[in-house]
């Protein structure tokens, strides 16, 4: 909202008031459900609608058709986790879609259920705006206010010095979105009108997971010394990808690290400076940032500190052995 606001926009906040209510207090809220509670949205028009919450089908249906002829232009924030393959290296938009399997609650939100659900979900927006959508399969978005410890977890591990855990290899590519610029880049498309789908992660270039730890411990002008450990090694050992391990995923999975951003990178889109993204993560988290993860979205936490030092100590035990 932040990025409406700066760009001279008149800004209506659609919310059920209990996640940080007290957010942008000079911006009308209006507050309801999108499950059974649209009601306040009634006899009201808007000239674009960003809906960054749609995660049942049943409920993004009622949402767009309620306003249907209310809102000039939709954005749906969707996901890269709809894709069928997640091993395909350099997927594009035009790729096979997940399915949920026969007999599965199109209601219940688990890890498995996240990327097929928004497939229908995208299909929703669609059959009720047509080309008046957007659909934007945003990567792993980054930055402040990130209600799970995926943000906060690297800047302020790395800040810490002393040994740190890296997983897997070095010049493995990874991605993510600031959400700074997702959100301007948003409201962008929503002020021309664009429709269609993009996949919206970064950077343009490939990022690597050294660069990233490094970029870290230089805005933090910390000590830190990187421990790289092997993927065998990390899964033998139960490490979580994505959960447990932020932005490392199984060298298999390179869908998640490889998504082709060229269509939104040619519709507007740009990244900010790695070091500013960084920068302004860390600013954050040690102001407290860090969140529980939302309720319903299963994201677990990240590496403790007792459970890197088990790791690491078992890597080492474990070369020692060799010697």
């Amino acid at each position: 909202m932040e990025a409406a606001r700066a760009r001279g926009h008149e800004v209506t906040l659609f919310h059920r008031g209990r996640t940080h209510p007290d957010l942008f207090p000079d911006l009308e809220h209006v507050r309801g459900d999108r499950d059974g509670g649209l009601a306040p949205l009634q006899g009201r028009s808007w000239d674009a609608a960003l809906d960054t919450s749609g995660y049942v089908p049943r409920l993004v249906r009622d949402s767009c058709e309620l306003l249907r002829d209310a809102v000039g232009h939709y954005t749906f924030v969707s996901t890269i986790s709809v894709y069928a393959d997640s091993t395909r290296p350099g997927i594009t938009e035009t790729d096979s879609l997940a399915t949920l399997p026969e007999g599965a609650s199109r209601e219940e939100l688990t890890g498995e259920s996240y990327g097929p659900l928004k497939v229908l979900c995208e299909r929703e927006v669609e059959s009720v705006f047509g080309g008046r959508a957007t659909i934007v399969r945003a990567g792993l978005i980054f930055g402040p206010h990130d209600l799970t410890d995926r943000t906060a977890y690297w800047p302020l591990r790395v800040a810490e010095g002393g040994d740190v855990l890296a997983p897997g290899r070095p010049e493995r590519p990874i991605q993510l979105i600031d959400v700074r610029d997702l959100a301007v880049w948003m409201v962008c498309l929503a002020e021309r009108r664009i429709d269609g789908t993009f996949n919206a992660t970064g950077p343009e270039s490939t990022l690597t997971m050294e660069r990233f730890l490094s970029t870290c411990r230089e805005v933090a002008g910390s000590n830190a010394r990187f421990i790289w450990l092997d993927e065998p090694f990390l899964l033998e050992r139960k490490v979580t990808p994505f959960g447990e391990m932020p932005l490392w995923v199984p060298e298999r999975f390179q869908a998640f690290q490889t998504v082709d951003g060229a269509r939104a990178f040619a519709a507007g889109l740009t990244c900010r400076p790695l070091a500013d993204t960084v920068r302004a993560a860390l600013e954050w988290a040690r102001a407290g940032g860090p969140r529980p993860a939302r309720a319903g979205v299963p994201i677990p936490p990240a590496l403790t500190r007792e459970r890197e030092a088990e790791v690491l100590s078992a890597w080492r035990m474990r070369g020692a052995a060799k010697a």
